[in-house]
């Protein structure tokens, strides 16, 4: 077995390969998280701006005025429930786990006083159509998840983190 020949100078091996000679390969950009969330709120506006026009236009047709109030109601309650939340995440996603924890913790009490107050304050009036209240909520709160999460699994998010977080190995 023949062992290449290396040439000494300085005290320092020329030829051998050294860690802090070597030029690092160069680390790809860390990919953003959030590009998952961003698009999955930004389908889910999409989404209920097209659910408020197209409920409220046929609420109009089958119930008149009380229809629109209804579908126009029902979308801000369904759609902000749901939207809010994914705001928020995307608020904090890159601040640590128990921050992330506390602040989703605190949102979600924060809407659920929120829709209860609203419920009781609209308890009293008729201006608008229950029935297409509940539907619409229904409708923003099921197709504003459905587009969100179809936005999430189509992402292209790495699972692990590309760039070495550890000491180099020698």
């Amino acid at each position: 077995m023949r062992v290449p020949s290396c040439e000494c100078r300085g005290g320092r091996i020329l030829g051998a390969v050294s860690l802090s000679d070597s030029a690092a390969p160069p680390s790809p950009e860390a990919p953003d998280q959030t590009s998952a969330l961003r698009t999955a709120v930004r389908h889910g506006v999409l989404g209920l701006f097209l659910l408020t026009a197209i409920s409220a236009g046929v609420s109009f047709l089958i119930v008149g005025v009380p229809g629109v109030w209804g579908a126009l109601l029902g979308a801000a309650v369904g759609g902000g429930f749901v939207l809010f939340t994914a705001v928020v995440v995307l608020a904090t996603a890159k601040s640590e786990p128990t921050t992330l924890a506390a602040v989703l913790l605190g949102s979600w009490l924060l809407k659920l006083i929120l829709v209860i107050v609203v419920m009781v304050v609209l308890r009293g009036m008729d201006f608008y159509s229950r029935e297409t209240f509940v539907a619409v909520i229904a409708l923003a709160v099921v197709g504003l998840l459905t587009l969100e999460t179809r936005a999430v699994l189509r992402s292209k998010a790495p699972y692990v983190d590309p760039v070495p977080s550890g000491p180099a190995l020698p």
